[in-house]
């Protein structure tokens, strides 16, 4: 089959755009297995060229559908007209695009010579040390990662031991066995089959698997959910508003709880501006009924230095400062001069400093708790700085910014995925939904609706112990990754010698 025909760029690009479908909300995770083959197939012995048009189709097309959101951010809520916020979006993707191009890139280089069978687990490789790169690159973007459409499945199993990339190269290897099926062979596609419902198999053994104990009594915890708008977060008139919403849906739960919990940003004003009477009340309440009270808030000084945080009030009082920050949405990456001709990436509030790498957990209700602020939990690899020690993790977020779009069920699904990994429940608390308490299998214990005023109850199992995840973090990973390139590359130059 000629596959040099303009019909298979559209392929591509249809290919990346239905690849979103396989995450939350929609959950259809047989795709993350058969897309990857058929994205193989058609850059399959392609010239270098084809194959990075074709990658850069298909990641435009996964990006444009998996992270559309950007837009409403941008556009809604970063005071931007449309045609600028459609420009910067496209802009975004476009670059994202890029990774997935230069995965086809050196994928096809790598591959030159192999049968179609062997290419496929080459590409499954440099998708996964792009995806890798992606993680981390000018600060990372690690979304849509092929290892969270699989939370539900029984490969989920091994995330405590390999992590979300681990979780990802298992996918894309089983992706290239499907490549080994067709067409069938007498001796491998048996073989191939057997070893591939095997993993299946062993993943749903390990799921139930414990890897820590319970640590004490379960923790009392409700969650405050306001759902108040977010375009309200700056304007002058409303702040007090906010504040007051959160005091009095709070006023109940004192002393029935030990720990009650505010989300990222909660209030939109410095801690150290906010009105003493305010804090002291709050202060007062938490020692008066020993309830720890986590508040996200902007904390410092707005002319020297203030962060995102999470406050602990009450008879231990704590805080945390984001380390991992949001580019252009929390602090702008660029030169001064470029800061004034590019007048739209000022946001209020747009100047955060990053907390120290070396902070200590949160201390709240008695319990060392992980903490990460929105994004932040996107980023195994740096949440488990905080274990072992830490017996309960603990995130506050914003997802307001992205309205009803499919970014709260993604952040979501990511944050099932790092209570799955260090084996510890979560505590998430967020402005419009959807807050949740999840246990340390990743399962939904209880949720709110997104866009919901609510209040939720429920208790967390404080635990103990280290998975593999949490004493390797990605380095078995990383070195897998090196090694196996390293292979390749050394094969290519030996095969070029002769």
């Amino acid at each position: 089959m000629d596959k040099s025909h303009y019909g298979f760029d559209v392929f591509a690009l249809v290919l990346g755009m239905l690849l979103p479908l396989a995450f939350a909300p929609l959950n259809y995770y047989p795709l993350s297995l058969l897309i990857p083959s058929l994205f193989f197939w058609i850059i399959y012995d392609s010239p270098k060229k084809l194959a990075f048009r074709r990658g850069y189709l298909f990641g435009f097309g996964l990006f444009a559908v998996g992270a559309s959101w950007v837009y409403i951010a941008i556009s809604d809520f970063g005071f931007t007209s449309a045609p600028v916020a459609f420009l910067l979006t496209l802009i975004f993707v476009a670059f994202l695009a890029l990774f997935q191009a230069s995965q086809a890139l050196v994928g096809v280089i790598l591959a030159r010579g192999l049968s179609f069978g062997l290419a496929a687990f080459v590409f499954a490789l440099t998708w996964l040390i792009f995806e890798w790169i992606r993680g981390w690159f000018m600060t990372g973007f690690p979304w849509l990662h092929l290892g969270y459409a699989h939370i539900n499945t029984s490969l989920v199993g091994f995330a405590p031991i390999l992590g979300i990339y681990g979780l990802s190269l298992l996918s894309l290897l089983v992706s290239a066995s499907i490549c080994l099926l067709v067409p069938i062979k007498k001796f491998i596609t048996p073989v191939v089959s057997i070893v591939l419902v095997g993993l299946f198999i062993m993943g749903s053994g390990l799921i139930p698997f414990q890897w820590t104990e319970k640590s004490g009594e379960p923790i009392k915890v409700a969650i405050v959910q306001a759902s108040l708008p977010q375009i309200t977060k700056w304007d002058p008139e409303q702040i007090r508003h906010r504040m007051d919403v959160y005091a009095q849906m709070s006023e109940p739960l004192w002393g029935e709880h030990d720990l009650i919990m505010w989300p990222e940003n909660a209030l939109t004003i410095l801690w150290q501006d906010a009105p003493l009477l305010y804090k002291t009340r709050l202060q007062d309440r938490a020692v008066e009924t020993n309830t720890a009270l986590v508040i996200g808030v902007p904390y410092g000084d707005v002319d020297t230095q203030y962060h995102s945080s999470l406050i602990v009030l009450g008879t231990k009082p704590d805080v945390y400062h984001k380390r991992h920050l949001v580019p252009f949405g929390e602090y702008v990456p660029l030169p001064e001069f470029a800061k004034k001709l590019a007048g739209f990436f000022q946001l209020p509030m747009s100047g955060f400093s990053p907390g120290e790498p070396d902070q200590s957990g949160l201390e709240v209700a008695g319990h060392s708790m992980a903490p990460t602020i929105c994004y932040e939990d996107a980023f195994g690899e740096e949440l488990i700085d905080f274990l072992p020690e830490a017996e309960v993790l603990i995130n506050g977020s914003n997802n307001a910014w992205y309205g009803k779009s499919w970014a709260a069920h993604q952040h979501l699904q990511i944050a099932r995925m790092r209570a799955i990994e260090t084996q510890r429940q979560s505590i998430r608390s967020t402005t419009t939904g959807i807050s949740a308490l999840i246990d340390e299998f990743g399962q939904l214990v209880q949720n709110t609706e997104l866009h919901e005023k609510a209040i939720l109850i429920g208790t967390v199992q404080p635990l103990q112990g280290s998975t593999p995840y949490v004493r390797w973090g990605n380095w078995p990973i990383v070195i897998f990754m090196s090694l196996s390139l390293g292979f390749l590359i050394v094969k290519r130059i030996v095969f070029r010698a002769r």
